[in-house]
């Protein structure tokens, strides 16, 4: 087996170019054996391995800089980089990341997880080899999905102003995680349809060359006549008027094709971009006909009939969001969807095919998305802005300028809220509420279940005095009972669920289980715990909070959310605002650090959020003296 020579990358190069092939189809096959248990990103993987080989091959890692773009094609690069006996342990806890991670390798010189970033880092790049008068090549693999983000763009302007010389591979298969749409789609598929335009047109300027005596002049002329040319023929044009060199398009698995197309790009002075064409799934029949649903999975499968291992169980809340939306939107005309590429992982499907004319997919475009909501909802829709956490942090300034600052009612849905699991520290939803919370006009919720959830969609439509936002998380839903008519929440109240003696543990979402589950516990110990469902992070339930105040002398505030300027550090404020003293006040949430990979079990073991951890630490405030806000408290 070829694989098994392969430690690093300057081992493939001791290979004949007729060796490469067969070493493609013995990658894809490993791939398609590990990722059928572990799970991971298969079907762009599958896609890139002819690329990959071909970019190790002709270039010299980590001395040229790889740079891809989210980083979750990069497992052939994994491969060749000499971490191929770690896929055992991809995305598992302490194991190998299913993206780019500079820890790992040297060969990982840039890590990400959103897209659109790789343009604008390659040119950081060169433009410090430059400075430090280096010679080294920067080369940027970014996919056509990826390419419709705002960033892109921008970076592609200062690339063609600037003149460096850096190449850009565009891993062109039509797909991001969803199908592509917009213009930028429609214009690539032109230049695919048109790849036969510049060979033909090489073949042109060769044949008028070798004309003796008036060869030279003519293709003086044709050279002269090439913009109108373009024009007219070529839509590639778009990136040469930019300033950067088009190549392409050239077939993505024909290895003799790519390693020729980057020994002419080597001739190029100044930036270059090499259209690549490849077919997301490549080699594996079920990920080529449905690569939308194998672009990630996070279960295992059976390999030969391409049938996923799911665990039975609950529905997620991300299906509870979809048809519930579906029901509102059959009796309220004005809602309207919107999602920055994700319809499937926001669980938008059916709504779009229920209402296709409100199911609005901008693409990768979450500042685009943010303020277009905030237009909608000022001409009187409704619209429903669902988005990942982790994502939503991309539209920032469009949430405080043009949808909060204008007071716009916009209703957020805010998926994958806390942990999620083996995508890692790049994609964890856990800092929405500190960067939310202290802006003017926002609503804040999140439901401890699926029959909340519900009840908090229907407080979000009724609700018309600015933007209002739901949060809920990546998991499978308790499995509760379901209202069949859903009313509105009051907007900023708790409720008690459990009542208790001395100490209260006031929880949000997720983890107001985890409290009950602590409180079950004690309760066996003799100790009476009252739990409290947090249900909106801003306004805060200030009567409760002062009632806790005169009723209890512990109170632990438990979410997994960071704990800095989440709900603990409202909680705070708000005591330290009425100056209350005599509290002791614990909060137990994420820390001040990113939590890497694994599943969401061990990320919340991690940091010590498990009922476990809870009963720990009311027998710790049994024994101990404890101190809030300079005054010595009494432990009961």
């Amino acid at each position: 087996m070829l694989l098994s020579q392969i430690h690093e990358p300057a081992d493939l190069k001791k290979l004949s170019l007729e060796q490469l092939t067969p070493l493609a189809a013995e990658i894809r096959q490993f791939l398609i054996e590990k990722l059928s248990v572990t799970g991971g990103h298969l079907a762009p993987n599958l896609g890139v391995v002819e690329l990959t080989i071909a970019l190790h091959y002709c270039y010299n890692s980590p001395q040229d800089k790889f740079i891809f773009d989210v980083g979750h094609q990069a497992y052939v690069h994994k491969i060749l980089t000499g971490r191929m006996d770690r896929f055992d342990t991809l995305r598992k806890h302490n194991g190998l990341c299913g993206f780019v991670k500079r820890s790992e390798s040297e060969h990982d010189v840039w890590e990400a997880g959103h897209s659109s970033t790789s343009l604008s880092a390659a040119m950081g790049m060169a433009l410090a080899r430059d400075l430090k008068g280096e010679q080294h090549r920067v080369i940027a693999v970014i996919g056509d999905g990826a390419l419709t983000g705002g960033m892109a763009f921008e970076a592609l302007n200062h690339i063609g102003h600037e003149k460096k010389n850096l190449m850009i591979i565009l891993n062109d298969n039509e797909m991001s995680i969803a199908p592509n749409v917009g213009a930028l789609h429609n214009y690539l598929t032109k230049i695919r349809s048109g790849r036969n335009y510049l060979r033909a047109k090489d073949e042109v300027e060769q044949l008028l060359k070798r004309i003796p005596a008036i060869g030279g002049k003519l293709a003086k002329t044709a050279e002269r006549m090439k913009d109108s040319l373009k024009y007219m023929m070529v839509p590639g044009v778009l990136f040469e008027e930019l300033g950067i060199k088009y190549l392409g398009p050239v077939d993505g698995h024909d290895l003799p094709g790519l390693i020729e197309s980057f020994k002419q790009a080597n001739n190029v002075n100044g930036p270059v971009l090499v259209h690549v064409l490849t077919t997301k799934g490549k080699g594996y029949t079920p990920a080529e006909e449905d690569s939308h649903k194998w672009h990630g999975l996070s279960t295992p499968y059976k390999i030969e009939t391409g049938q996923l291992i799911k665990a039975v169980g609950n529905p997620t809340y991300t299906d509870v969001f979809g048809q519930t939306l579906i029901e509102l939107a059959g009796v309220d005309e004005r809602i309207v969807a919107v999602t920055p590429a994700m319809p499937g992982g926001s669980g938008l499907v059916k709504f779009g095919e229920r209402f296709p004319g409100r199911m609005i997919d901008v693409g990768i475009a979450e500042q685009h998305a943010a303020t277009m909501c905030a237009a909608l909802a000022m001409e009187g829709l409704k619209p429903v802005f669902a988005v990942y956490s982790t994502f939503m942090q991309r539209a920032y300034d469009q949430i405080v300028h043009d949808i909060c600052r204008q007071n716009a009612n916009v209703m957020f849905a805010i998926d994958r809220a806390g942990f999620v699991g083996a995508d890692g520290e790049t994609h964890q939803g856990v800092y929405d509420i500190a960067f939310m919370r202290h802006i003017p006009n926002i609503v804040l919720m999140m439901p401890k279940d699926e029959n909340e959830l519900r009840h908090m969609m229907k407080t979000a439509l009724d609700y018309n005095d600015g933007p209002i936002a739901y949060r809920y998380p990546r998991i499978n839903v308790p499995g509760v009972p379901l209202d069949e008519e859903l009313v509105s929440i009051p907007i900023g109240s708790w409720e008690l669920v459990r009542e208790g003696d001395t100490v209260t543990i006031i929880a949000v979402g997720p983890m107001v289980q985890v409290a009950e589950e602590a409180a079950e516990m004690l309760k066996r110990d003799g100790v009476s715990v009252a739990v409290v469902n947090a249900r909106f992070l801003k306004p805060l339930d200030e009567d409760m909070l002062l009632k806790l105040a005169n009723g209890a002398s512990k109170i632990i505030v438990l979410e997994e959310a960071s704990q800095a300027g989440s709900l603990g550090s409202a909680v705070l404020e708000f005591y330290a605002a009425h100056d209350i003293n005599g509290l002791n006040i614990s909060l137990m949430g994420i820390p001040d650090r990113f939590i890497e990979h694994g599943s969401i079990k061990d990320q919340l073991m991690e940091v010590g959020l498990t009922a476990d951890e809870v009963v720990r630490e009311v027998q710790k405030f049994r024994t101990d003296q404890h101190f809030a806000f300079g005054k010595k408290v009494k432990p009961y």
